[in-house]
């Protein structure tokens, strides 16, 4: 990676106000108050993308980066004509995260979440400890990936379900460890990860807290300024943490701050299966509180959704500056999806564009379309629908992929997560695994 010669941003705390400068791995304000998302607040006050650039690094300015590597990884803008008069939207864009060559797309790993995963790399001090990242599977394959490309000592912890994703165009270094997790979802994940990160030699990825993964994300927005001319008036994405939802409202009001993109920020427009939905069901509230108990049995809707990258039992939806303020500073709305109109929508677009999208992003147009025939999104109104993650199948048709090697296997039911934190750890230390 190349080195930037000093950090040109510092970081903000929106509850308090403190400012102080990135050691590259801070996750949370140091005072005492109510908890909050850190955000950059970036020495360029133009969005002048570097024309040198292929990929996400061309908007290095706005991205809280110490180095910069050359990659072609990046947002693909476009309007398609098909999907936009199945929809009755003439001014709808698409935003394609995934592999797709015909439209310039490269993510490797099939979704955007490999744009959270260069920017945090890019954050990084030197030396850093062990990288610890808990994943539903897409983030998991992304810091694989990219970790292994750089050799970035890194830990990822995934349940069994997230293991199809971990599919790779080169073998991973043995600097990436890879631990499944049997009778397990993907907050059971997030709770080892935690468990783990406490320990001496090892540094939490931090998720949504993270300020390199929310303005990795961030460049979603600034590929489709770029193509569209202007900000979308409404932006439709399928969430589970919601964290690329609130980049999106986070980079909107860094382009209104340059005076060149208007004063209105994008209505957020976000979707989650119909079967487990507690973004959904917390905004139906009216309240900042995070609803719980709007399931029977948490564990067994998880397992039966059609997208099961979207759930997070636990999303930061109270803290501030999250799910909540961002939707209500927005004039968003969350939509919720069952599994039907989910499938019916990812066989549409693989019709339309010729190339398969994830379960995620059939959500998102399911959720588009249902916007549009209850009047929530007018038909004349300029949208961006994020396609989070495709073209994972036309990848395995066009390279042969390696699986990830598990390191090891650990059977949730058994013992507690201290005890499994801490033979996760003697293992990675030992190299046993």
């Amino acid at each position: 990676m190349e080195e930037r010669a000093t950090r040109h941003y510092t970081l903000l705390c929106p509850a308090c106000g403190h400012r102080r400068p990135d050691d590259g791995v801070t996750l949370s304000c140091e005072h005492d108050h109510e908890p909050a998302l850190l955000q950059t607040e970036y020495a360029a006050k133009t969005f002048t993308p570097d024309p040198r650039a292929e990929g996400l690094f061309r908007y290095r300015d706005w991205l809280p980066v110490a180095r910069t590597c050359a990659t072609s990884a990046r947002t693909v803008v476009f309007r398609s004509e098909e999907l936009s008069a199945r929809l009755a939207l003439p001014n709808l864009w698409l935003a394609f995260n995934g592999y797709w060559p015909e439209r310039g797309a490269f993510l490797e790993t099939g979704t955007f979440k490999e744009l959270e995963a260069y920017a945090v790399l890019g954050r990084l001090p030197d030396d850093p400890q062990v990288l610890v990242v808990a994943s539903a599977g897409n983030t998991a394959a992304a810091f694989a990936a990219v970790c292994s490309r750089y050799r970035q000592p890194c830990l990822l912890v995934v349940p069994r379900r997230g293991l199809s994703r971990m599919n790779f165009r080169t073998p991973l270094d043995p600097s990436v460890k890879l631990v499944v997790l049997d009778h397990a979802d993907y907050s059971d994940a997030i709770a080892l990860a935690d468990a783990v990160a406490e320990l001496p030699g090892f540094q939490a990825e931090g998720g949504v807290r993270n300020v390199g993964r929310r303005d990795g994300l961030a460049t979603v927005l600034y590929a489709a300024v770029e193509a569209m001319g202007k900000l979308p008036e409404y932006y439709v994405q399928a969430v589970g943490s919601g964290a690329g939802a609130i980049a999106v409202h986070e980079a909107a009001r860094r382009l209104r701050a340059t005076g060149s993109f208007g004063t209105t920020p994008p209505r957020l427009m976000l979707c989650q299966n119909a079967s487990f939905a507690p973004l959904a069901a917390s905004w139906s509230t009216g309240t900042r509180r995070l609803a719980t108990g709007f399931v029977e049995d948490e564990r067994t809707a998880v397992a039966q959704v059609f997208a099961d990258e979207l759930t997070n039992r636990f999303p930061p939806y109270s803290v501030r500056s999250g799910v909540y303020d961002v939707l209500t500073e927005s004039a968003g709305d969350m939509l919720t999806v069952a599994s039907e109109a989910a499938e019916y929508e990812r066989e549409v677009f693989a019709k339309t564009e010729g190339v398969d999208v994830e379960p995620a992003a059939a959500v998102a147009l399911a959720g588009l379309r249902l916007a549009v025939l209850d009047g929530r999104i007018p038909g004349e109104a300029s949208v961006l629908l994020n396609i989070t993650g495709g073209g994972r199948a036309r990848l395995a048709g066009d390279h042969r992929l390696h699986g990830a090697q598990v390191s090891l296997v650990l059977d949730m039911r058994e013992r507690g997560t201290d005890s499994q934190a801490a033979r996760v750890a003697e293992l990675f230390r030992s190299g046993a695994c």
